[in-house]
């Protein structure tokens, strides 16, 4: 009887140490790709909803985005992304995922002139749906039934540059300039805690490091146009953030996900996933 308890353990014990390797190989390819890592959508709950024995999931869904990004001056920049998501994880322990979606991008009082001699037709940049690609892992420890703590790391890369052009006069000389947003990336890490409700139903919240990236190019000099010609890099202002959501269960393994988070400004998302 006492051998079998032991050998209990042993295979209990296996299966932990695999699912670690498994999940530490994950966030290791993750990092080494965070170079093609802003909207890469929402986060979802520390814990899979893929089966115990292992499967896939797949999602659709809808990210609004606003951030702080500073180089000489803060602008605000605001995102709308639809997304679709095919995950594989098992044992309610780990998952890995990735993302293929579009995203629009807006700029505010990018074109503000603060030379008294320019003028501009118009104040901010704006650019619509370019494709852009996320890959995520996450992984899970269950305290008890209830209660579960987990970790994820997220990276998001834009493949194409946001264009928009502005036209103006400098010194009474009209003109027309490209600005142009490239390399666009971020990197998320986060904790959450997980509260399993009746029915299911996972609440989830937790702290969050990010940091994203871009660079801007304007074709031409125009003096009182902050971004001078040349590549000038732009950073998110803030570093830390918090989320929090819902993972609702549905009918014949469907689920909602609604989630927020929040850096130097408030951002949501919400998708559909289905387990197989």
């Amino acid at each position: 009887m006492r051998h079998c308890q032991i050998n209990k353990f042993q295979q209990k014990g296996e299966i932990l140490t695999n699912n670690f390797k498994i999940f530490t190989l994950a966030v290791l390819i993750i990092l080494v790709f965070n170079t093609l890592a802003m909207a890469g959508g929402i986060f979802g709950p520390p814990q899979t909803v893929s089966k115990e024995a292992g499967g896939l999931n797949t999602a659709i869904g809808y990210f609004y985005h606003e951030d702080t990004f500073k180089n000489d001056t803060d602008h605000l920049i605001r995102q709308n992304s639809i997304y679709s998501q095919v995950g594989y994880g098992a044992n309610n322990m780990w998952e890995i995922y990735g993302r293929i979606g579009v995203s629009d991008l807006k700029i505010f009082d990018c074109f503000n002139p603060t030379d008294a001699l320019t003028t501009t037709t118009k104040l901010d940049f704006e650019e619509n749906w370019k494709f852009f690609g996320t890959l995520g892992a996450k992984g899970f420890y269950p305290v008890n039934k209830i209660f579960g703590i987990g970790a994820f790391i997220q990276g998001t890369y834009h493949f194409s540059s946001y264009t928009d052009s502005v036209t103006g006069t400098d010194n009474g000389k009209p003109y027309v300039a490209d600005l142009k947003i490239k390399n666009l990336w971020d990197i998320n890490f986060g904790i959450g805690f997980q509260l399993t409700a009746p029915l299911n139903i996972k609440l989830y919240a937790g702290p969050y490091v990010y940091y994203s990236e871009a660079k801007a190019s304007l074709d031409t000099n125009i003096p009182g146009i902050e971004y001078a010609a040349g590549n000038v890099s732009i950073r998110n202002k803030s570093i830390v953030g918090g989320f929090a959501g819902v993972d609702l269960p549905l009918f014949k393994g469907f689920h909602l996900n609604v989630e927020g988070q929040y850096a130097d400004r408030f951002s949501a998302g919400v998708a559909i996933s289905y387990t197989y």
